[in-house]
């Protein structure tokens, strides 16, 4: 727990210094600034301990600085910083041999190595454009795929990610995502929700809107992220793959955030069995060093020399620090997300008993959301009483995030025991019971 109250001294004066130089749009949560971390926990420049159960946003997927990948950066480094992708170096092959070995594809993969997520997916818009010939996109109310033009098209979790920037992409159309806790779409008798969404776009969007011949893909993320970490029922997808075959539309899915490992699996969308054309990964690939990837099916990444390119995409240091992170996850990590994710949902369901502010719990893996509400019945977001319960943990030493209207995402690194959860819980719960009880004092 914290010794001093938050900031510290020579936090306030960081931040002092950062509103003087940065850009005032980054989303600051809270005032924490980091001075260095090891696995799981962090410490601020005033000495203070945390633990860290938003993980840099799921991206420290081996925790902070683990030897492994910190001997690997250190190895590559020594060697060389950088080669253009005009030419050639192993790392980037030898990484590119084990996506294609980890990728959700049976056919052959090849990828194309970004610097972030957003880039991941501006590169599968250009490719499904071009391996298509055609112009339309699908994507999903709720959705966040970046920020840079072409995937902050895509995005619509929150309206001020469009404010001000329009004209956006052209060729964009936006349905309900099937969230099973807050179904907007009407389904018939014994259907899965999912299948309702997918039905929908058939019937509606397709018949009214949008000729299906000239939609190139659907973009989606297999668990929602910022839109609030939800998981979808399970006929969606496949009934949304056998809506693309059916069309000729290649589906893509964003695995940025719930991808290598996270929820248990190497990618989300395996939960569901269903085979995608195109994976967006980045965020936990390279446990903090910024790296991304665009994993396709051999046959369709088949543009010619120069349709696209990166000259930072696929760092020596970055690939050899992705090495390293995969073969922790393989070796361990992601099968303990899968053990320590079961043990978090069952505490948290056991604490959604004791608090009627928590009106949905849900997740796969270490890739969890909590939802408040003001009450079961009405399911109003109690959006204040999330950010007093985010506040209030990292006062107590807990770092979380929220997300969505009302939800706090619990996205630990993978390599989080037991104990850290066990006191981790303990804090939240505190958070929680307060927040609620300073909540009611500001109603009365």
């Amino acid at each position: 727990m914290p010794v001093m109250n938050l900031p510290g001294p020579k936090a306030k004066s960081i931040i002092k210094r950062d509103r003087e130089v940065i850009s005032p749009s980054y989303p600051r949560g809270y005032p924490f600034v980091m001075d260095h971390g090891k696995g799981t926990e962090v410490w601020d420049v005033d000495g203070n301990r945390f633990l860290d159960f938003a993980a840099g946003i799921a991206v420290v997927a081996t925790g902070h600085s683990h030897p492994k990948v910190v001997q690997a950066i250190q190895e590559q480094a020594e060697k060389f910083l950088h080669i253009s992708s005009d030419f050639y170096h192993e790392k980037w092959v030898e990484l590119g041999e084990k996506l294609n070995e980890i990728a959700p594809f049976i056919s052959n993969a090849v990828s194309f190595m970004t610097n972030s997520g957003t880039e991941s997916v501006e590169t599968a818009i250009k490719l499904a454009r071009h391996y298509t010939g055609r112009t339309e996109f699908i994507g999903f109310l709720g959705a966040f795929h970046g920020r840079t033009m072409g995937a902050v098209t895509f995005t619509a979790s929150k309206s001020l990610y469009h404010r001000d920037f329009y004209p956006l992409m052209n060729g964009v159309t936006h349905v309900p995502f099937p969230n099973p806790y807050r179904p907007v779409l009407i389904s018939h008798p014994d259907e899965d929700y999912g299948e309702t969404v997918v039905r929908y776009i058939e019937e509606q969007i397709f018949r009214f809107v949008l000729p299906p011949e000239n939609v190139a893909a659907i973009l989606v993320e297999p668990i929602q992220g910022e839109g609030g970490y939800v998981v979808p029922p399970p006929g969606f997808f496949p009934a949304l793959r056998e809506l693309c075959d059916r069309y000729g539309i290649l589906l893509i899915v964003d695995e940025v955030q719930s991808g290598v490992g996270r929820t248990g699996k190497w990618w989300a969308i395996e939960h569901w069995e269903v085979e995608p054309d195109i994976v967006c990964a980045a965020k936990g690939i390279a446990s903090g060093m910024p790296l991304g990837a665009t994993i396709a099916k051999d046959y369709i990444m088949n543009w010619p020399k120069g349709a696209h390119g990166n000259t930072y995409g696929g760092n020596p240091i970055s690939c050899a620090a992705a090495l390293a992170t995969i073969e922790l996850i393989e070796g361990g990590y992601m099968q303990n997300a899968a053990e320590m994710g079961e043990y978090l949902l069952r505490l948290l369901r056991e604490m959604q008993e004791r608090h009627p502010s928590i009106g949905d719990v849900r997740g796969k893996g270490l890739m969890i959301g909590v939802e408040f509400v003001e009450d079961r019945q009405s399911k109003v977001y109690a959006e204040k009483l999330r950010d007093l319960i985010v506040e209030n943990a990292f006062r107590r030493g807990l770092l979380l995030l929220g997300c969505g209207k009302s939800t706090i995402r619990i996205s630990p690194p993978l390599c989080v025991t037991r104990a850290e959860i066990d006191e981790a819980m303990e804090i939240f719960e505190e958070a929680i019971t307060i927040s609620e009880s300073e909540t009611l004092t500001l109603v009365a």
